[in-house]
């Protein structure tokens, strides 16, 4: 059946849910990458990520798969394309990658669409982030449920087959294993149509009698059943993921820091102002939410860094305010601000939160996936940049709410 399950997929042209479209926008959630960025694409199928990453990024990639016939589909369709000079193939067990080629720091970014279920998600964010270099980002699409409560008929499918989590599940899964979520998107319908569309006319032309063939189609036929039955409670998502900064332990704070953030926010800024802020802040039930004002620690335990994250509305709907970001001076520029912030929009991801607003440097949160809030509507109550008011969105399946934004009454205004 193993036979006749490749015989089914051969030249197809892709081997798990996705599109051209969500490849950019995961490309993009990444980050900027270095001119001819290394990339290595595991689980790599027939390759159609690889090229697009070689035509579009410029990148040289290390596509790996175990089964040749696809690494021979990829070779074909990258010197067809004029890029056979920038994708190279590997048939190997990415369960299993050493030598020279897979050593530790090789690679700028890890790609994987619809392949890391085949060691779990767990193991291959905790595995693979050893082949980034600074700074250098992991990229995953995996199977999620869409539904606090998926059916049995669903469960009786997905539960033998693979372990499915909501895609908070994941996310706290990602930092346990010691990385920052730079960014979620939850795939949309149409990239189950540009892998099942193929398949279903595939089956419906497949010849039973061949080997082991009657049995990858009866599974097969299931699967496409399943989906259509079963759809609206799971999906695809697709995760990007960049190790923590090393040189900074983050955490959040506990009452016996309160002195100390208090310090370094009022070192941070020219005035006591922000300082008085946080604690009033602190003192608001309607404002403070336990758990999102985080802290980043120098090597001596000190705090070198805090963040903050409080509610704020937009209209009537939840939203995150953060404000303020602060760095101790004798670790500025060092990353330590970086990471806390990291740090805190992980903790408000797992927390369920959508939304995060913030009022600050136009060249200094974009990097944070920050854009400026009037694209979505939202707009501040008094005179401000537009592009120094931000948003950034950590569910991209809810909706974005429209309207103005309203601080709690500590900010003053």
């Amino acid at each position: 059946m193993h036979d006749a399950f490749f015989a089914l997929h051969d030249r197809l042209p892709r081997q798990s849910p996705g599109s051209d479209a969500t490849t950019r926008r995961l490309l993009a959630l990444a980050g900027p990458l270095p001119p001819r960025p290394r990339v290595l694409d595991l689980g790599c199928g027939p390759g159609r990520a690889a090229l697009l990453l070689a035509a579009e990024a410029g990148a040289r990639v290390t596509a790996v798969d175990l089964h040749q016939p696809f690494l021979d589909e990829l070779t074909e369709a990258a010197r067809a394309r004029g890029l056979g000079d920038r994708v190279g193939t590997v048939r190997a067990d990415m369960a299993g990658l050493d030598g020279p080629r897979f050593a530790d720091g090789s690679f700028d970014l890890v790609w994987a669409e619809g392949s890391a279920y085949i060691v779990g998600f767990d193991t291959a964010v905790r595995d693979w982030q050893r082949f980034l270099a600074p700074g250098g980002s992991l990229v995953i699409t995996e199977c999620v449920w869409t539904t606090g409560s998926p059916s049995a008929g669903a469960r009786a499918f997905w539960d033998p087959q693979a372990s499915l989590r909501p895609v908070a599940g994941n996310t706290a899964a990602a930092v346990a294993a010691g990385c920052h979520v730079l960014g979620v998107l939850v795939q949309p319908d149409s990239d189950w149509d540009e892998y099942y569309v193929p398949l279903a006319e595939r089956v419906a032309t497949a010849d039973p009698s061949a080997p082991g063939m009657a049995g990858a189609l009866e599974a097969t036929r299931e699967e496409l059943a399943v989906r259509v039955r079963h759809g609206t409670e799971y999906g695809y998502a697709g995760y990007v993921l960049q190790p923590h900064d090393p040189r900074w332990r983050t955490r959040p704070e506990v009452p016996a820091d309160h002195d100390a953030v208090r310090a370094v926010v009022a070192a941070a800024f020219p005035t006591p102002a922000e300082a008085g802020l946080v604690d009033a802040l602190r003192a608001d039930p309607g404002a403070w939410l336990p758990g999102l004002s985080y802290v980043a620690e120098a090597p001596d335990g000190s705090v070198a860094a805090h963040a903050l994250l409080t509610r704020c509305t937009v209209g009537d709907v939840p939203a995150l305010a953060l404000a303020p970001v602060s760095t101790a001076p004798d670790h500025q520029r060092r990353g330590a601000g970086r990471a806390v912030v990291r740090a805190a929009l992980d903790a408000a991801r797992m927390g369920g939160e959508s939304l995060v607003l913030v009022l600050g440097h136009p060249e200094y949160y974009p990097a944070f996936g920050f854009v400026p809030a009037s694209r979505f509507g939202i707009v501040p109550g008094f005179d401000v940049p537009d592009e120094a008011f931000m948003a950034l969105v950590l569910d991209d399946s809810a909706q974005v709410p429209v309207g103005t934004i309203h601080y709690p009454e500590a900010f003053g205004v």
